[in-house]
């Protein structure tokens, strides 16, 4: 580490303290150069992680996206944003553990599932866009098909 007044390559570091809820070090350095204190952050560096599209782009994963639109089908609906927020960090976490990459398809299955258990107007909201529905027979079949399907094991 560089000291950033004297630009010495040699320091100790004097204090060393866990921040962010566990999600960084903060460590107090002193330089053995010129004997200044600065601070630094050590953070886990994360996994960029990618989302091949359907049309073979690949493209980097936005939650702010999926976010958009799992909003835009819970579109006055009675879920409330952090649900929701809390949802697509939760989805965002179980594709990293996959890997690097996850398909588009991946995530709209996912979404449809989460959903479906959540809001069912919403569900057949997303199902149309993400399912491409071109008439009202799509609906009619999708609904058939949610209706018989438990929300919950049991239900």
């Amino acid at each position: 580490m560089r000291c950033p007044f004297c630009l010495c390559g040699e320091d100790k570091v004097v204090d060393s303290r866990v921040v962010e809820d566990g999600a960084a070090i903060r460590r107090r350095r002193s330089c053995d150069g010129c004997g200044r204190r600065f601070t630094t952050y050590e953070r886990v560096e994360e996994i960029s992680l990618v989302v091949c599209k359907r049309s073979g782009d690949r493209v980097p994963f936005e939650r702010a996206k999926l976010i958009s639109g799992i909003k835009a089908a819970l579109k006055n609906r009675p879920v409330d944003d952090a649900t929701i927020e809390l949802a697509a960090l939760e989805f965002e976490d179980e594709f990293r553990l996959l890997g690097e990459e996850c398909s588009s398809n991946q995530i709209g299955l996912r979404v449809l599932e989460w959903l479906r258990e959540t809001d069912r107007v919403g569900y057949m909201r997303f199902a149309s866009v993400y399912k491409g529905f071109e008439d009202l027979h799509d609906f009619e079949r999708e609904a058939v098909a949610l209706v018989k399907q438990p929300t919950r094991p049991g239900d």
